[in-house]
């Protein structure tokens, strides 16, 4: 009977625990620290693969210099990426993830057992770097192929590229940036081993139907020079100039994903043309997008609009003033009473004491070409 306490004791203990360990665990769950936890993951893993620089901010490549999966793209988006503007939506880690696990899990298995009777092998990538002689001078071309069908000595067969797709269903032909990518592949692959690599694959995956599609592409030489070289010298005379290319691309569906559409001006806001040092005012960047800018820009200041949504990096690093769009007084961030909504900016108490509300803004990045001439001039 004297245990009888104990045991209730011991059962209202655990029901309280049930009712609460719960709500701990979900407090802690959730796309913040989701985010957090992928970071610090993947950083930790480039630190233990002996690849810590992947964790730096890339470096601005020189204007000669290509990669194979850059090829054809918009040429403004491009030079935005290159020089590390600051992009204004998360990366599509997911779609990454989803197509490196593609494959690598699927189409690379499927290779090897498809090409083993004939004495084949199959390695999962091969690297390029060749030069290509073009009217802006030598243009450079690096990158890594997916898969490639190889000999018994590993001389390259059949250079493939693997893309993953929504849906196959509409799928009559390859992507024209994706045949300049297999084109690349074909040209260095060429040139590296001393053969002439004529033929290659585009193997598109359905993440509905988990299906493939395989498009034989045979080497283009007329597709190669006037359309994928012509663009990149293109490319090259835009960066050597140090002239900001036209808001127009290649592909329509480029605008709809771009990461860079308020700084070109596709959108509603009043943008346009901007160079790619810093923040556009009123602009909510992810969290992870602007602490990868101030890592590549340690100058850079915060707008009071990413202060009053990330206090905690306010408090390392500047934060610009907010500006009245009418009197152009000054003030602190940290002086304005505002509640973050960025469609009703904060008013200017000068002018509302005049009974003439204007609104606040924060600083506009310079344009493109006075942030070109501020470059030239401190090499």
């Amino acid at each position: 009977m004297e245990s009888q306490p104990h045991r209730r004791n011991r059962t209202n203990q655990s029901s309280a625990l049930i009712e609460t360990e719960p709500n701990t665990v979900l407090a802690q769950l959730g796309s913040g620290s989701f985010r957090t936890w992928r970071q610090a993951t993947e950083e930790r893993k480039n630190i233990e693969e002996g690849k810590a620089y992947y964790n730096d901010p890339s470096p601005v490549p020189p204007p000669g210099k290509h990669t194979p999966s850059s090829l054809l793209q918009c040429h403004r988006k491009l030079v935005y990426r290159k020089e590390n503007a600051p992009a204004e939506s998360e990366m599509a880690h997911g779609i990454l993830w989803v197509g490196s696990r593609f494959e690598e899990d699927v189409v690379l298995p499927y290779l090897r057992d498809a090409v083993a009777d004939d004495g084949l092998f199959v390695t999962n990538s091969l690297y390029v770097d060749f030069e290509i002689e073009s009217d802006a001078g030598g243009l450079v071309v690096k990158g890594s192929t997916d898969p490639v069908v190889v000999d018994a000595d590993g001389v390259p067969i059949l250079p493939t590229e693997v893309k993953t797709k929504n849906s196959l269903e509409y799928l009559d032909e390859p992507n024209e940036h994706h045949k300049a990518q297999l084109h690349a592949y074909m040209v260095g692959l060429s040139q590296k081993y001393d053969i002439d690599v004529k033929r290659g694959c585009l193997i598109y995956g359905g993440r509905d139907s988990f299906d493939l599609k395989v498009f034989d592409v045979e080497f283009d030489t007329e597709f190669w020079q006037e359309t994928v070289v012509s663009w990149a010298t293109e490319h090259t005379d835009y960066r050597l100039d140090g002239e900001l290319p036209p808001a127009t691309s290649r592909f329509g569906w480029e605008c709809d994903f771009c990461s860079y559409r308020e700084r070109c001006g596709k959108s509603n806001r009043p943008v346009s043309d901007r160079g790619f040092r810093g923040f556009l005012p009123l602009m909510e960047y992810p969290r992870s997008q602007v602490v990868e800018y101030l890592k590549a820009d340690p100058d850079a200041m915060l707008t009071p609009t990413l202060a009053e949504r990330y206090p905690d990096l306010a408090t390392e690093h500047g934060v610009s003033q907010w500006r009245c769009t009418a009197c152009n007084e000054q003030f602190d961030h940290d002086e304005v009473d505002w509640g973050g909504d960025t469609d009703t900016p904060p008013l200017c108490a000068c002018c509302a004491r005049e009974d003439t509300p204007a609104p606040l803004t924060g600083p506009w990045p310079p344009a493109y070409s006075e942030q070109m001439d501020e470059e030239e001039r401190s090499r």
